[in-house]
């Protein structure tokens, strides 16, 4: 049952909760209980090692639409890191896993989907309130 409270560290948590979405076939409990979550499997930028982190999604046609906003924090999350040193990574959906590529789009369609995301998840807009950054869009498309 993760929650964020429970844990002294993100690594830790997301270890965690990615235990439990791949041992419920991506159900969990704890905070992201009854969400659409994803887990994304970047390469470390500074390390090279895998790195797992559990994402609420959206999707647009066949890409599914995640947020860096990291609780409306000034920095980046790692991940977002991650994808900008190496867009290639893993998506895993439910009993799904897809090899795929991550790209942030800008401008308009960047816009459109992030209105699109805070009418699927209001608290979006609570996060882009807290900080001056603006928050990215990121788009993981399966490889086909």
């Amino acid at each position: 049952m993760p929650l964020r409270s429970d844990f002294s560290d993100q690594p830790t948590y997301n270890a965690a909760t990615a235990d439990e979405f791949r041992s419920g076939n991506g159900q969990v409990s704890g905070d992201f209980a009854g969400r659409p979550l994803l887990l994304l499997t970047t390469t470390g930028a500074k390390t090279g090692l895998p790195r797992v982190t559990p994402l609420i999604y959206t999707t647009d046609g066949a890409s599914y639409v995640v947020t860096a906003a990291d609780g409306g924090s000034e920095r980046h999350p790692g991940w977002y890191h991650n994808i900008l040193a190496d867009p290639t990574v893993t998506i895993e959906v439910g009993e799904h896993v897809y090899e795929g590529t991550a790209t942030e789009p800008l401008g308009d369609e960047r816009d459109r989907l992030y209105a699109e995301r805070i009418v699927a998840t209001p608290r979006f807009a609570e996060y882009q309130a807290k900080t001056d950054r603006q928050i990215p869009i990121i788009l993981l498309t399966p490889k086909s």
